[in-house]
């Protein structure tokens, strides 16, 4: 751990460059461990290494859940996180899910507001663009060979700064042999396994030339579920905010607080189902929305030989700059979101 006096951007890298998912080796994370009903007050490790028992439940069984949030650098000096208590909210379904314990807002916030302190060379200036993205992830780390629920469990939050998902807009194509995740499963949990699903898919789509699936629901493959990485979003040609709802869907931080957005900017809101072929036609501007990427705009949608192309954003690229005025200070934050943290 740096033992200077830290400041935002201390870290002197090239900020205007960076892009999501870079590796960069950071001061430290932080580590709570669960066991025998409780967890443990929390340390700061250097190493970018865990030591875990060979017969970890998360190896052989999968309990990993995980967040994803950001902290800025504010207009005024200020270092402050976004909305995070709804990350612990969405966290604390997902553990409960998976059989997993939860943890207290208290302990939650502290862990996310001491790994930033410890990390606060590599918080990008203001005006950069860029953001310092914290991963929050809880793993079954007790060692077992049999199916149940680990006996210890392992919290840890690691950060890394970070730039746009994508840059630009970018074609998605609808997966047809694959399911993103079954309904009465975990698709509405932010757990690994529903990433991995994607891996393949993913891999393959890139070779075609598009950065983006969209997954249609397992039963049918009529209606609208998620994307890769990202809840689904349509600004219909009726000038309205279109998601969809269902079980299997992630409930994103980002499209909430979108909503709400739509809403002070006078668009009509509607989460519901989303017949594919039936209402495609009607949508005006489409988006990707998430932590990671806020929002992608997605100019086009491929299925099968048909490609159904949507106008320049216009709506969403308002929204998308309203959220990040909100995010780095430019606009007061009237929702209540954002928490100081330096």
């Amino acid at each position: 751990m740096s033992k200077k006096e830290q400041t935002v951007g201390g870290a002197a890298l090239d900020w205007g460059k960076l892009v999501f998912g870079t590796r960069v080796d950071t001061h430290c994370y932080i580590k709570h461990v669960w066991k025998d009903g409780a967890w443990d007050e929390g340390e700061m490790v250097e190493e970018p290494y865990v030591k875990m028992h060979v017969l970890a439940n998360v190896f052989h069984y999968g309990q990993a859940i995980f967040e994803g949030q950001k902290v800025f650098h504010c207009k005024d000096g200020k270092v402050r996180i976004f909305n995070d208590k709804m990350n612990h909210i969405r966290m604390s379904r997902g553990a409960e899910r998976m059989g997993m314990p939860t943890m207290s807002l208290e302990m939650f916030q502290s862990a996310l507001t001491r790994v930033t302190l410890a990390n606060l060379d590599f918080v990008p200036p203001y005006g950069s663009g860029a953001s310092l993205y914290l991963r929050p992830f809880m793993v079954g780390s007790g060692p077992q060979l049999g199916l149940g629920a680990s006996s210890e469990f392992t919290f840890i939050v690691v950060v890394a700064p970070a730039g746009p998902y994508y840059g630009s807009a970018v074609p998605a194509i609808v997966v047809e042999d694959y399911d993103r995740a079954a309904p009465n499963g975990v698709g509405q949990v932010k757990c690994a396994g529903n990433y991995a699903a994607d891996i393949v898919p993913a891999a393959r789509a890139k070779k075609q030339g598009f950065p983006v699936c969209l997954y249609l629901d397992a039963k049918e493959h009529r209606y609208v579920e998620e994307f890769s990485t990202s809840n689904f979003v349509a600004i219909t040609k009726s000038g309205v905010y279109l998601t969809p709802d269902s079980v299997s869907v992630l409930d994103s931080v980002t499209n909430a607080s979108l909503e709400k957005l739509a809403v002070d900017m006078g668009l009509k809101v509607e989460r519901r189902k989303i017949d594919f072929d039936a209402e495609v036609d009607s949508f005006k501007e489409v988006g990707a929305v998430g932590t990671g990427v806020v929002i992608t705009v997605i100019e086009s949608i491929t299925r099968d030989s048909k490609v159904y192309k949507f106008e320049q954003s216009e709506v969403l690229q308002n929204m998308y700059n309203k959220l990040r005025a909100i995010q780095t200070g430019d606009e007061a934050d009237v929702h209540g979101w954002m928490r100081d943290i330096a």
